[in-house]
């Protein structure tokens, strides 16, 4: 068998150039249109059809024989409007090709929508002697398109309706879908409001948002402070949710990427919190009161069992005497006296101690003491406005929560605030003010405030945290009894209450209470 005869290179065309001798029979022509997946027909110059393929058949329904010689129009029907076959005429008497849809009718009656293309066919002279149908049908494209752009309205409308703020943020947090809630948001927190309170959840949640990003896993109902300067407090509870789309880009067909987005849900709770402040001050001034009154009784009976105590002693120590010398001056009958007047007085005192409240004390539990100072200056603000002072309240950004009582710590704090009112009420001086202040030191915290009264004298450092001490109605002092009992409850807590000698003018107060890390907070 001889070998076939392989052409030299030189011979052959080259790579991605037709050889100009090559020439496609006719019949390869009217093949490629008889097996063209695309409906195609050919008319005259009237639009008259001379020729149908296949697939022509296959999409109207009618064959070749009820087509030939009938106008295209076989296929029109009324709700394609008047001013797109006018246009498609003007298109084609100028000899330019026309792409456009129409509403086309089988022979069934039933309705379809044409993606049609019309060309013109020229002669040698430049005239037209025929045109070139092509059309398929792209009813169900037409259709899943209109079901998109439905859903999408239909979502925009019910985003838009909706109570809260919601906005769709991408890779890199930019907007690129909000509702008019979150477009009123603008005018209140700044022209990016989700970029605000991003950044506040970020700070509060700390390397939780990113583990909770990485893993996709949502964020519900996170609690937001937004402090602006001269506007009262605005509160959120913000939502996040992760997902990803499959990119729809042409690069993406055979490499399938995705894209991430972030559904950021806002709904401003500012008046929710401010009722719930309200109902805390409220419980908070009642429970207050209720533990100054219980207070009250126990240090009136304490301080008269303190003083029927002196007498007693000494009336004791009489007896004593005068039974060393009852023989000898025959005194017995006084002394039996006496000593019927001290035991009747012991039992007396008995009766007062057992009559003093008890403490049953509270449960140990977490105590913010940002909020308590928070709650106690709302609580204190008729006195404060009436006295005319001016607060400087300066909290710790984050301040840990301690182990403690909190009915003791907030009956604490008062005490030192309620101090700290008086004796600028009593001041003579014209500037009246306080400062409060937090501060996380570790492994504990201080509690400072500061007033520009008239301050403690160094040699009453100590002396008015003495139980019954008090200096109402002396100018130069203005501390009292109340001092006691914040002492105590500091001990209770293992901290320290202390008045710093070196401030002046005024006085500062310090309270310091363990904050051990490690435990819960």
């Amino acid at each position: 068998m001889n070998k076939p005869t392989v052409p030299d290179d030189a011979n052959l065309p080259a790579p991605g150039i037709a050889d100009p001798a090559v020439v496609v029979p006719p019949q390869v022509f009217r093949l490629v249109v008889e097996q063209a997946a695309l409906a195609i027909s050919i008319t005259d110059a009237h639009a008259n059809i001379l020729y149908a393929n296949p697939t022509f058949e296959r999409v109207t329904g009618y064959s070749r024989a009820e087509v030939i010689g009938h106008n295209e129009s076989i296929l029109s029907y009324r709700v394609t409007p008047k001013i797109v076959y006018e246009t498609l005429w003007a298109q084609l008497k100028r000899q330019r090709p026309w792409n456009g849809l129409l509403v086309n009718r089988r022979k069934d009656g039933s309705r379809y929508l044409a993606d049609l293309t019309i060309t013109p066919v020229l002669d040698a002279d430049g005239q037209t002697t025929h045109y070139l149908g092509m059309h398929r049908d792209v009813t169900e494209m037409h259709r899943l398109e209109r079901q998109v752009q439905n859903h999408k309205a239909l979502i925009e409308s019910v985003v838009d309706a909706a109570q809260v703020a919601i906005v769709l943020l991408d890779e890199n947090e930019h907007v690129l879908l909000d509702n008019q809630e979150y477009k009123k948001l603008i005018g209140d927190l700044g022209k990016e409001p989700a970029a605000t309170l991003m950044a506040a959840l970020r700070t509060q949640i700390g390397p939780g948002f990113d583990n909770a990003r990485a893993s996709r896993r949502g964020l519900s109902n996170r609690e937001v402070l937004i402090e602006q300067p001269h506007r009262p407090p605005r509160w959120f509870s913000c939502s996040i949710s992760w997902f990803e789309e499959q990119d729809v880009s042409a690069d993406a067909f055979y490499e399938p990427a995705r894209r991430h987005y972030l559904l950021l849900t806002i709904q401003d709770i500012s008046e929710l919190k401010r009722q719930q402040e309200a109902i805390r001050i409220n419980a908070l001034h009642a429970l207050l009161a209720e533990q100054e009154r219980i207070q009250g009784l126990r240090e009136a009976l304490a301080g008269a069992v303190y003083q029927l105590e002196g007498p007693l002693n000494m009336l004791e120590a009489a007896v004593k005497m005068l039974e060393r010398r009852k023989e000898s001056s025959g005194d017995e009958p006084l002394a039996t006296v006496l000593d019927d007047a001290v035991r009747n007085g012991r039992e007396t005192l008995e009766t007062l101690r057992a009559s003093i409240p008890y403490d049953a004390g509270e449960l140990v539990q977490p105590v913010d003491l940002n909020t308590v100072l928070h709650d106690l200056l709302k609580l204190s603000t008729p006195a404060l406005l009436a006295a005319g002072i001016v607060v400087d309240w300066q909290p710790a950004a984050k301040l840990p929560a301690i182990q403690g009582r909190p009915t003791q710590l907030s009956t604490l704090l008062k005490q030192l605030i309620d101090n700290a009112v008086e004796a600028l009420y009593e001041s003579r001086s014209g500037q009246r003010d306080m400062r409060v202040s937090t501060l996380d030191c570790g492994d504990h915290l201080e509690v400072v405030i500061e007033d520009s009264g008239p301050g403690v004298p160094e040699e009453w450092r100590y002396k008015v945290f003495e139980p019954f001490f008090t200096t109402k109605g002396a100018d130069q002092h203005h501390l009292g009894m109340g001092l006691a009992i914040a002492q105590e409850i500091v001990a209770r807590h293992g901290g320290t209450l202390d008045i710093d000698a070196s401030y002046q003018p005024g006085c500062r107060m310090r309270v310091q209470l363990p904050c051990p890390r490690g435990e819960p907070s």
